[in-house]
């Protein structure tokens, strides 16, 4: 029913096939009206887990601390919106994700990463296949690097669970993607979840890639002082 309204706004003309699943979620490959590609994300079921998981990022934000107390059916829906929102913060202060389309219940409308139904590759994926070089493997750090700073600055979030598994690489450029759990600067953890974002980052580069990159206390001080 949520993809018939959707369609009905012109958001996507037809859903194809399944691109990633998880446990509370469903992305799906999907067409426009300009036969351009869509990803569609649908939010499925809330577990006990996932309801536990999310509490530390909702505690606090001032946005969505309700929303813990909600009935399952309706926090996904919440929890959908608030992807979108931050989406869309992100992405007009100039931090490289997917453009966040349309919103409907628990159905989000982004643009597509990657073609034809072949998502792009995530940068844990193409480590693991022997890529990039270490010119491009520093050059791909500092975008990353580059990103958490506008989002600190000027979309004024942290991303909260950043690592190479939600970073992905498409025509020479780096989309940082799953950021629903993003917290505004004035969540009480916003400064702790900010260095285990560089320490997720720099570790992966230091030991998966093998490269020298500066210290999560160095990245902090030049993102939060800027």
């Amino acid at each position: 029913m949520g993809i018939m309204e959707l369609r009905r706004r012109r958001c996507l003309k037809v859903l194809k096939g399944v691109v990633s699943a998880g446990k509370e979620a469903r992305v799906y490959w999907a067409k426009g009206f300009s036969n351009e590609d869509l990803a569609v994300k649908i939010y499925l079921t809330v577990t006990a887990e996932f309801r536990k998981s999310i509490w530390k990022y909702i505690r606090g934000d001032p946005r969505y601390e309700w929303i813990g107390k909600l009935p399952r059916h309706k926090l996904m829906s919440v929890w959908a919106r608030k992807e979108f929102s931050n989406l869309k913060r992100m992405y007009e202060a100039g931090v490289s994700v997917p453009r966040p389309l349309c919103i409907y219940q628990n159905i989000l409308v982004m643009e597509f990463i990657g073609k034809e139904g072949v998502r792009a590759p995530l940068l844990k994926e193409v480590v693991e296949h022997g890529e990039p070089d270490r010119e491009l493997a520093e050059e791909i750090f500092w975008r990353i690097i580059d990103n958490v700073k506008k989002m600190y600055n000027s979309a004024k979030l942290v991303h909260g669970d950043l690592s190479e598994y939600n970073v992905m690489l498409w025509n020479s450029e780096i989309y940082i993607i799953d950021v629903s759990q993003a917290v505004r600067l004035d969540h009480p953890n916003a400064l702790d979840f900010l260095q285990r974002d560089l320490h997720n980052i720099v570790r992966f580069f230091v030991e998966d890639v093998g490269i020298e990159v500066p210290t999560v206390e160095e990245l902090f001080k030049e993102i939060v002082n800027e």
